[in-house]
């Protein structure tokens, strides 16, 4: 195999993804998945929906669910600023006839920049026992600037929860 093929190889094990912060917490997640990033606008509201769910946005003619990733994550409440946003994202949810595809929003303290990580470089997520619920990380990358913890947005929303947004958004 010469260099060019080598390389090539190399860049094609190279995966990247999207960072952000919440506190002072760096978070990742995979870059194909961002549809956009907005500036935060208050969405609007929906009664007896769970707490991190802030409400719905109309996104390209559809109802999305916008998600505040600090209060999903029970972190401490922060005021929205100027830095803050909403990544829309993909979501692929496996149902057992099939997967279904939705869009979802995350509110995060600020989006940071794209990071290239080569899949040899990404951590393991950590085995924390069976009470905690861990199943959307996947896993975790050492960087300079410190910790970024990898996220699957297919793992990170609560089927039901989607489930009884789609309902009301077709009533």
């Amino acid at each position: 195999m010469d260099k060019r093929q080598n390389a090539q190889q190399s860049a094609d094990n190279n995966l990247q993804f999207l960072t952000f912060w919440l506190g002072e917490e760096s978070y990742g997640l995979d870059i194909l998945r961002v549809r956009e990033i907005r500036g935060w606008n208050k969405p609007r509201e929906i009664p007896n929906v769970p707490k991190y769910i802030k409400g719905v946005i109309d996104f390209r003619g559809g109802i999305v669910p916008i998600v505040d990733l600090r209060v999903r994550f029970a972190l401490p409440k922060a005021d929205y600023d100027r830095e803050t946003v909403v990544i829309i994202v993909s979501v692929e949810l496996d149902k057992a006839d099939g997967a279904e595809h939705h869009t979802m929003g995350m509110v995060v303290d600020r989006v940071a920049d794209v990071m290239d990580v080569a899949e040899k470089d990404i951590k393991a997520r950590p085995q924390l026992g069976s009470k905690l619920d861990t199943r959307y990380l996947t896993g975790v990358v050492n960087r300079n600037e410190g910790m970024v913890v990898l996220i699957d947005v297919d793992k990170l929303l609560d089927p039901e929860t989607f489930t009884q947004m789609e309902s009301w958004s077709k009533e």
